[in-house]
């Protein structure tokens, strides 16, 4: 089955004419392979570019389609999507939709499938549509973004989509062979904004701060995990007169919290306050609780999101996973995300895990991982706990931290969930 089409070309979307640079080339939408695709269809790209396509191909045709990486699908879970009715069809040169027969039931036109990262056990369905994943609607100054995420999650779409539906929204995609000299492309195309998790800037500050400070960035956004106070900090120090966001935006929720004060967290006064157009945001037994006008398919109305949220004076933070960031020692209840917080303020250290341990007599105890600031930099467990005993509770203090050389990363961009 070949991947063009004779068909006269259809028309394109707004964004048409951007200029994106993928594969160590420089094209436009408009460049990108023609596909042919069976509907409803599960596209499973082995390459950036063929994904740039097939979100192309939906937005000039409809076709229901679920996106993603083929790494992140395997066979089980290609199985599933098989018996919810989709064709599953291999994207990259020479597959695109080959051996792809439709699928099982009558395709829903227009609608996006999201797959969840999968964080709290086997990857969801979430169904959006183009709409609904296009956030950012007004008027926006000319900007060439980075897109260093996987294809198909909700913070590649989000990027893609600022791209596809506005002009002079140019694009820049990250190869996963490239993540760890991105510093260097972006620098080639005059990136000058770019979004990633807290853990994608970590390591870019780790392995190359010089050549970071080298990318003109005027727009640094953070968001997918908790965004704490030094990071924020670091990246300021780095860039100080760039705007710096973070957000909190999920598969189910959409982007619903946008923060561009430089400080962690949000304001207490955005709590319960309603307004139309907007999230609702609440926090009911220490669980974020959002009302989004963004959501999934069949999540209106308020949707428990699973994060701890903590009131700290004038802010609410967010600091984990409900499941994995209480850590119960000997009865008393540890937050991992404030223990990770304290460990990554210690200006030696660039980055922390933290966890718990099964232990006799208190049930669990707490460590951590941690990875030094620069080659150079040596720690000492008993400095940082040293550190972590004169801020912390002495339960909550780790009793064995590991030193590793390199900052872990998954290929969602995160490392601590």
């Amino acid at each position: 089955m070949s991947v063009e089409t004779a068909s006269p070309a259809p028309a394109q979307p707004a964004g048409a004419d951007n200029r994106i640079v993928v594969d160590g080339a420089v094209l436009t939408w408009r460049d990108l392979p023609e596909l042919t695709l069976p509907e409803p269809v599960a596209a499973l790209a082995h390459s950036a570019r063929y994904a740039l396509a097939a979100a192309r191909h939906h937005a000039v045709h409809g076709t229901e389609l679920l996106l993603s990486t083929a790494s992140r699908v395997d066979a089980v879970l290609r199985e599933e999507l098989r018996a919810a009715g989709f064709a599953v069809a291999e994207l990259g040169p020479g597959t695109a939709g080959d051996g792809a027969t439709p699928g099982a039931r009558a395709a829903e036109p227009g609608r996006l499938w999201l797959l969840t990262s999968g964080s709290t056990g086997r990857p969801k369905r979430v169904g959006h549509t183009l709409e609904s994943l296009t956030t950012v609607r007004g008027e926006q100054p000319a900007r060439t973004w980075l897109c260093p995420y996987a294809p198909g999650t909700y913070a590649w779409w989000q990027v893609v989509t600022l791209s596809l539906t506005q002009p002079g929204q140019n694009l820049v995609v990250v190869e996963p062979d490239q993540l760890d000299d991105w510093p260097a492309l972006a620098a080639e195309h005059g990136v000058d904004a770019a979004s990633g998790t807290p853990t994608f800037w970590r390591r870019a500050l780790h392995r190359d701060p010089a050549g970071l400070a080298r990318v003109p960035l005027r727009q640094l956004t953070l968001g997918g995990e908790p965004v704490d106070q030094t990071i924020l900090d670091r990246l300021r120090e780095v860039f100080p007169t760039a705007r710096i966001s973070w957000i909190y935006a999920s598969s189910e929720v959409g982007a619903a919290i946008v923060v561009h004060d430089g400080r962690a967290g949000f304001p207490v006064q955005w709590l319960d306050r309603a307004a139309p157009g907007r999230p609702t945001i609440g926090v009911r037994d220490g669980e974020l609780v959002i009302t989004s006008p963004y959501h999934g398919a069949g999540l209106d109305g308020p949707v428990r999101t699973g994060d701890r949220a903590q009131l700290v004076d004038d802010r609410v933070l967010i600091t984990g996973r409900l499941d994995a960031d209480e850590i119960n020692v000997g009865g008393s209840k540890v937050s991992a995300g404030v223990v990770r917080d304290v460990l990554t303020a210690n200006p030696q250290v660039a980055w922390a895990r933290v966890t718990g341990r099964r232990a006799p007599l208190l049930g669990h105890m707490v460590v951590a991982e941690v990875v030094p600031i620069g080659a150079g930099t040596v720690l000492d467990e008993a400095t940082l706990v040293r550190w972590c005993a004169d801020q912390l509770p002495e339960y909550a203090v780790p009793r064995r931290i590991r030193v590793l050389t390199e900052i872990p990363v998954k290929e969602t961009l995160k490392s601590d969930v």
